[in-house]
């Protein structure tokens, strides 16, 4: 037991000691680990280990379940039954989520660590992957598995590299009507902040609004300042854009990273994870590039064009 609490009380430090204890598995030579965890911020920590795991040659799998075990509704067996299913049958290398696949409980579905969100509050296949596919399922009656992606990584003999490290000086802002520049003057002193945008990726720094040029200036101060700033969209699917509207243009110019597809959760948690394992300037660098899987390479950049 690495420690018995609700998953909103997660903090950097828990995700620290679960990759610890993941690696003490692995040295143990596991073929596999499952990891029990609440639901509501099981995204969250499903993206830190799968950055924090590099080159994990076994299956680390975060399980749920939506309905508590007390209840006969409850998914918690199914969910970890259909685990080491998975696990012991499989060649599957890396950190993944196994869920419900749908409300019934005939399957359950391998969701990818870095691309699934928790989108309903209570149904027992509540999480989904976001611009992206599940990358296996099992059926739960005849255990049989299916891979819906063929290009999957494997068990390989490399050597598990923990990088563990997370700045906590790092925010989570979500854009809306009738902000201040108050609200983004918070994160002075922070070393990175997220900006979960809408649409495009867009918050209100247009003129001739000096309200909103006060928004675009408090950005830009940050920046200065030695805070990384990057951009996310609160739209589900689809990606950011910095050259298409005014408001992009202008933060892009500003200096505001564009995180593609990336979902707002799962930047938050890179952004941490990188300036806590990398100098300023290689984090910069590497907030855009798909290091595992957060951001989809396939996804048309101007779909909307289309």
């Amino acid at each position: 037991l690495i420690e018995q609490m609700f998953s909103e009380d997660m903090r950097f430090e828990h995700y620290k000691k679960i990759a610890s204890a993941v690696k003490k598995e692995v040295q143990k030579n596991a073929d596999g680990i499952i990891i029990t965890h609440g639901t509501d911020t099981l995204g969250y920590s499903a993206a830190a280990l799968s950055f924090m795991l590099e080159n994990v040659n076994i299956p680390v799998l975060l399980v749920g379940a939506q309905r508590s075990s007390d209840r006969g509704s409850s998914d918690a067996a199914i969910n970890l039954i259909c685990a080491a299913e998975f696990i012991a049958k499989t060649d599957f290398a890396g950190v993944a989520i196994c869920m419900h696949e749908n409300t019934g409980d005939n399957s359950c579905a391998i969701l990818p660590a870095t691309k699934t969100r928790k989108l309903h509050t209570s149904r027992r296949d509540a999480f989904k992957a976001v611009n992206d596919t599940i990358i296996a399922r099992i059926d739960y009656d005849t255990r049989k598995i299916e891979f819906v992606k063929k290009n999957y990584e494997k068990n390989s003999d490399k050597k598990l590299i923990v990088k563990d490290g997370f700045e906590e000086k790092v925010g989570l802002i979500k854009c809306h009507p009738n902000m201040f520049k108050q609200q983004f003057d918070f994160f002075k002193g922070y070393k990175g902040l997220v900006i979960e945008g809408t649409g495009l990726g867009h918050a209100p720094v247009d003129p001739p609004n000096m309200l909103h040029i006060s928004i675009l200036n408090s950005i830009k101060s940050l920046i200065k300042s030695g805070t990384v700033v990057a951009m996310t969209s609160q739209c589900l699917f689809g990606s950011t854009h910095p050259h298409v509207y005014t408001a992009a243009i202008n933060l892009a110019d500003a200096g505001v990273i564009y995180c593609k597809d990336m979902l707002p959760e799962t930047a938050f948690i890179k952004l941490a994870w990188l300036l806590g394992n990398y100098k300023k300037e290689e984090a910069k660098e590497l907030m855009a590039k798909n290091l595992r899987g957060e951001i989809n390479e396939r996804l048309s950049k101007d779909e909307f064009l289309d």
